[in-house]
C-alpha cells in the first residue's frame, strides 16, 4: 500500500484528505507544520506529499527545499492563493502539481493517482530492464545520459537530481534528439490524466531543469519559439 504523507495546518483539510485518500486505497499520515512534515517524512518515508505552502513555523515552499536536497519524491502542492505567480513558484521549486483551495477532493484524489502512476510506470520499466524485457535502459547525447533503472541523469558524468516530471520531460527530449516537442506532446509525455495542464506549467518545469543543467554549465535544451523546445548539441 503506498503510503501519502498530508502536510496543512488546518485540522479539517488534514481530516478531509485523509478520508477521501483513505477511501482510494491509500496509508496515510499527517503533519500540521513544516517542521514535523520534515520528521514525518524521515520517519514514515512517504512516496507522496500532499504540501499546504501557507503554514507557521516552516511553510511548504522550505519544506520543498529541504526535501530536494536529497528526494525525488513527488510533491502535490496546495495553496488558498491561485495567482499564477505563486503557481509558478511552487513548480520552479520542484513540485509535481498545484493545486488551489477550494478543492474538490476527488479532483485531488485524482491528481495523486496520476502522479503516482508516473511513479510506478517508470518502476515498472526499471523492473522490466532488470528482468531483460526492455533491452535499453539509458538514454544518451553527447555529454547527456539518462538511465531508467536507477531513475538518474547524467551530464559528463555529475548527476542532476530531478523530479518525476523533470525526469519525464528530459527523457522525452532525449528519445529523439534534435527534435522540436510541442508543449502539448511535453504535456502529454509527462502527465497521464485528463487535466488541463497549461503552457506556463510546462515552461515552469522546462526552466527548473534548463536551471539545473546550467547549474552545471551545460545548456542543451533551446526553445523554440512559438513552437516548444528541442535537445541541441550536447
Amino acid at each position: 500500500m503506498q503510503r501519502i504523507l498530508v502536510v496543512d495546518d488546518d485540522a479539517h483539510i488534514r481530516q478531509v484528505l485523509h478520508f477521501a485518500l483513505e477511501k482510494a486505497g491509500y496509508e496515510v499520515v499527517e503533519a500540521e507544520n513544516g517542521r514535523q512534515a520534515l520528521q514525518q517524512f524521515e520517519e514514515k518515508a512517504p512516496q507522496l506529499l500532499v504540501l499546504d505552502i501557507m503554514m507557521p513555523e516552516m511553510d511548504g515552499t522550505d519544506v520543498c527545499r529541504e526535501i530536494r536536497k536529497s528526494s525525488n519524491v513527488p510533491i502535490v502542492f496546495l495553496s488558498s492563493r491561485d495567482e499564477e505567480i505563486d503557481r509558478i513558484l511552487g513548480l520552479e521549486l520542484g513540485g509535481d502539481d498545484y493545486i488551489t483551495k477550494p478543492f474538490s477532493p476527488r479532483e485531488l484524489v485524482a491528481r495523486v493517482k496520476a502522479v503516482l502512476r508516473r511513479t510506478t510506470a517508470i518502476q515498472q520499466t526499471s523492473a522490466g530492464q532488470r528482468n531483460g524485457t526492455q533491452s535499453r535502459s539509458t538514454l544518451s547525447h553527447g555529454k547527456l545520459s539518462l538511465n531508467e533503472l536507477e531513475f538518474k541523469a547524467y551530464w559528463d558524468k555529475e548527476e542532476i537530481v530531478l523530479t518525476v516530471t523533470e525526469f519525464g520531460l528530459l527523457k522525452t527530449l532525449l528519445s529523439q534528439p534534435g527534435r522540436v516537442f510541442s508543449r502539448e506532446q511535453l504535456m502529454n509525455s509527462a502527465y497521464d490524466f485528463n487535466n488541463v495542464v497549461s503552457d506556463r506549467t510546462i515552461d515552469s518545469h522546462m526552466r527548473r531543469v534548463r536551471a539545473k543543467l546550467s547549474a552545471l554549465g551545460a545548456s542543451p535544451i533551446e526553445t523554440v519559439h512559438g513552437v516548444g523546445y528541442k535537445l541541441g548539441d550536447a
